[in-house]
């Protein structure tokens, strides 16, 4: 364990608690679209890249702070975009929650969602702009005495 990550055995590759498990690798590897005919052969190993995607959306990073341990974060950033356009990114997310609500015995597809309310306030009123007061100039204040 180094730095509350764990290291991989066979590299100095770090692994994060975001990065697939080999179960969750089989489910998603058949999701991901084949390489376009005629193009380059690719050379990115997908399933670090993927690793890398899942990494940036849990912590919320910038996509140029991606650790070095996943491809660089402008390959990583085009094979997003372009899963996300065609519905690979929605495809996986839609099959791994499937399988963790299988595996907790619900149903695959959830039945209810839940809209939270102040979500909903804040919306009502307008925005971030609604909800903040307005500052006063204190060259106005002084001069109004």
């Amino acid at each position: 364990m180094t730095g509350g990550v764990r290291m991989e055995a066979h590299s100095q590759r770090r692994i994060y608690p975001t990065d697939l498990t080999n179960d969750q690798w089989e489910l998603v590897e058949e999701l991901i679209p084949p390489q376009l005919p005629g193009g380059r052969e690719r050379t990115t190993d997908l399933r670090s890249l993927l690793n890398g995607i899942f990494y940036l959306l849990r912590t919320g990073c910038a996509w140029r702070m991606l650790p070095r341990d996943y491809p660089p974060w402008p390959t990583v950033y085009e094979y997003f975009a372009r899963w996300r356009a065609d519905g690979t990114i929605s495809r996986i997310h839609d099959t791994l929650r499937s399988q963790v609500r299988q595996a907790d015995g619900r149903e695959p597809t959830p039945s209810a969602a839940i809209v939270d309310s102040q979500s909903v306030k804040t919306t009502e009123k307008g925005g971030f702009a609604a909800t903040m007061p307005a500052r006063r100039s204190t060259v106005a204040n002084v001069t109004s005495w």
